[in-house]
């Protein structure tokens, strides 16, 4: 079997894929410039992966949140129950540890889920991960989301950032949204994929 590489070499300018990935195709991908938010919209894959590269805010100490909608983007307001953990280790060695972060968790609330958190905005802290959602064109049972990822923290600290949970509506999930907790996203990518 022959090697196949991507000539540009880097993750985060891929556009199109030289090799089959089976039933998991490459939807769609948006460039963060400043933005305020980045918003895609959901069709009928049994599975959505994306993936976060180089998430860079504009704000220090921010957290790389989400959203759903259900009505094609007119209100991200979908209820959510979650959990979230993680652990750090900071850059002098001296505070490393896991942690349970409650006010990361959501109880039936739908507020804006935090996907990495705590991320600084040095020119060299950025966050980068992946988040999946299970079925969100089901009209029959609720949605589950897993996500993980790695950041670097504004207390120069390495996170490793935990989230799972559910959308608790039998309504088909239509959209999704990404902003920061607070400012802009001031750079990054984020790649949209649909698995069958």
């Amino acid at each position: 079997m022959a090697l196949t590489k991507l000539n540009n070499k880097a993750v985060a300018n891929v556009t199109t894929l030289p090799v089959s990935l089976g039933d998991m195709v490459l939807v769609s991908s948006a460039t963060a410039s400043s933005s305020a938010s980045i918003e895609f919209s959901l069709g009928n894959y049994k599975e959505y992966k994306f993936f976060f590269v180089n998430m860079h805010p504009a704000t220090d100490s921010v957290d790389l949140m989400f959203n759903f909608s259900t009505d094609g983007g007119s209100n991200y307001n979908v209820t959510k129950t979650s959990t979230y953990f993680g652990g750090y280790h900071n850059e002098s060695d001296s505070i490393a540890g896991i942690f349970y972060a409650t006010d990361n968790d959501l109880a039936q609330s739908t507020a804006y889920q935090q996907l990495f958190y705590d991320i600084g905005n040095n020119n060299d802290q950025t966050a980068n991960g992946y988040l999946t959602i299970f079925n969100p064109s089901s009209t029959t049972y609720v949605k589950h989301f897993i996500g993980r990822g790695s950041a670097y923290n504004a207390a120069d600290f390495a996170n490793d950032d935990y989230v799972a949970g559910y959308a608790n509506t039998t309504s088909a999930l239509t959209n999704i949204k990404f902003q920061m907790s607070s400012g802009n996203i001031d750079a990054g990518k984020i790649l949209m994929f649909g698995i069958n």
